[in-house]
């Protein structure tokens, strides 16, 4: 069959197609806490919600379930996934491989433009008090320090990690010491850079990445602890 060419303009042409826009709001839901852990996604409720058919919302479900922001549960459809010590210990293990790998290619390639960039990232974030602005700050400084590598595949998975991680990062921001400790250690590894110190912005960047998983996964596993206790609690008197 012969293809033929249009001379009039596609107006959808650029744009998200709706699974994409329904999967990505969803996400954002699920970071910012508006979607709680474990909470239900039914079809019918989100593509009213969105005014779509339920085709998209199965594809954008099915998307998110690939990514383990939800889980399918047999006659319960989806739910949002829970919270997990060991998930979140988990990405910042991957992460801490694949940003200190990126650091590395990235050293060589910097200039002073792209170091002012990040300095001006790493200066807004530290100034910065609301907490969702907070972590898109973090996470736009550390894709800045690995931009000049020119490794978009490996830059993408980096960029995928800091939303699996985002939901768990907004918990460490309860606890401003562990806030002002990122934020020196952020100033630490841009000013090792710009003194062409490549190995000493390694050396700091990859415990910081495990240290910031293993404070959280504490934090979430203590969390889970009173969760439980507190629900135990609640079951013992209305036994009695």
């Amino acid at each position: 069959m012969k293809n033929t060419r249009y001379d009039f303009d596609n107006p959808l042409s650029g744009r998200q197609s709706s699974p994409e826009v329904i999967a990505e709001s969803l996400r954002q839901a699920i970071i910012g806490g508006q979607l709680g852990p474990g909470e239900s996604l039914r079809q019918e409720n989100l593509a009213q919600h969105f005014c779509v058919s339920r085709i998209p919302v199965r594809e954008a479900l099915r998307q998110l379930e690939s990514e383990r922001w939800i889980i399918f549960h047999r006659n319960r459809g989806a739910r949002v996934s829970s919270l997990s010590a060991q998930e979140v210990r988990e990405i910042y293990e991957i992460r801490a491989s694949l940003e200190v790998t990126a650091l590395r290619l990235a050293a060589p390639h910097h200039t002073q433009q792209s170091l002012k960039k990040a300095g001006a990232l790493l200066r807004a974030s530290r100034s910065e008090s609301d907490r969702s602005v907070y972590v898109q700050r973090n996470r736009e400084f550390h894709l800045a320090l690995y931009a000049p590598a020119g490794r978009t595949r490996l830059v993408a998975m980096i960029d995928s990690l800091h939303s699996q991680g985002e939901r768990y990062l907004r918990l460490k921001l309860e606890v401003p010491p562990y806030k002002r400790r990122s934020d020196d250690e952020h100033h630490q590894i841009l000013e090792a850079l710009r003194a062409g110190e490549v190995e000493r912005a390694v050396q700091i960047l990859e415990p910081h990445l495990l240290q910031t998983g293993e404070m959280l996964a504490s934090y979430v596993a203590l969390h889970l602890s009173n969760s439980a206790n507190n629900d135990r609690q609640r079951g013992g008197k209305q036994k009695t």
